[in-house]
């Protein structure tokens, strides 16, 4: 007789968590609760937000938890309650020990990279900034610091020169959904054999902090795939932008394509036939934008945007 299937608590928040979720319960998991963020107030009409996993978990009759703090002792109570055999951890908070040190098989995370490389909260983006050619998704125990627990199973991915963090986070989040029921299994099955981070760190690792506006913004003196690999890696969220000179407006760029040529134009410089291609000279070329949305506006590729704006 083969051994009992584990009872399972959920904890994640946005899309990428939905896939692993809605494969777990395909395969006839029991989710004893899913754990998400609360709802918000969003847009101009301040109406009520509500997370994707929520969204998932409210048609799937699952359970729902959203406490506001992780640390409340109401809801470490439910938890123990619950009495659930294994956490399961997909783009959620960091956990207090009093929360992944609950179930008895242990609390295991889905991280969008192979760790150790890009611990942190976007490895996504940061792969693609960087210029990697692959990237992949890693399941591990979790433990008292970010991102350096024990890991369970890798998978590698290769990122393609068209991909964006969008192309890369669907690849990714498919991915990550096998992975998470094949760890799940084998935890079923008693079957489980971990790695300890440290013995995998053979080169110098590169990290995933969160994107703020500041890092968003396109340095012109740079080299034209630099820049193009960050306005892939921001893209379509939170998107590279740049300043008009003088015009106090904003441009977001969502894709683009570049021209390697010696110049003698200022970095910045704008050039247009105001009807079929802008680009930006840079370090060593061009930046030519292929689609962008001007502050205020809505998003065009380059074409539907020089109809209306000239230069």
């Amino acid at each position: 007789m083969g051994k009992k299937r584990p009872d399972i608590v959920y904890m994640g928040t946005p899309g990428f968590a939905v896939e692993p979720l809605k494969t777990l319960v395909e395969n006839g998991y029991n989710i004893k609760a899913v754990v998400t963020a609360t709802d918000k107030p969003a847009g101009r009409g301040c109406k009520t937000s509500v997370s994707e996993v929520k969204k998932y978990a409210t048609e799937a009759r699952l359970p729902i938890l959203q406490p506001e703090k992780l640390k409340n002792p109401e809801f470490i109570e439910k938890l123990r309650e619950l009495n659930a055999d294994l956490f399961i951890v997909v783009a959620f908070r960091m956990l207090p020990a009093e929360v992944w040190k609950l179930p008895k098989l242990g609390t295991f995370n889905l991280h969008a990279s192979l760790l150790p490389d890009y611990r942190g909260a976007a490895p996504i983006n940061h792969a693609i900034i960087n210029g990697e050619t692959k990237s992949g998704i890693t399941t591990f125990f979790i433990n008292e610091d970010i991102d350096t627990g024990n890991i369970i199973f890798q998978e590698e991915c290769e990122i393609e020169k068209d991909d964006n963090a969008g192309s890369l986070h669907d690849k990714l989040m498919y991915a990550g959904a096998k992975l998470v029921l094949k760890t799940v299994d084998e935890i079923s099955a008693g079957t489980i054999k971990t790695v300890e981070q440290q013995n995998i760190l053979n080169r110098n690792l590169n990290n995933a902090p969160k994107l703020n506006k500041e890092f968003c913004k396109i340095n012109f003196n740079n080299s034209c795939e630099t820049i193009h690999n960050l306005i892939r890696g921001l893209s379509p969220y939170p998107a590279a932008w740049f300043e008009l000179t003088g015009s106090g407006e904003t441009i977001k760029v969502f894709k683009s394509h570049f021209e390697l040529v010696s110049h003698n134009e200022n970095a910045g410089k704008l050039i247009s036939d105001n009807k079929s291609y802008l680009k930006i000279a840079c370090a060593d070329g061009f930046l030519f934008l292929d689609d962008l949305q001007m502050s205020g506006k809505k998003r065009m590729n380059i074409k539907d945007f020089l109809n209306g704006y000239k230069f």
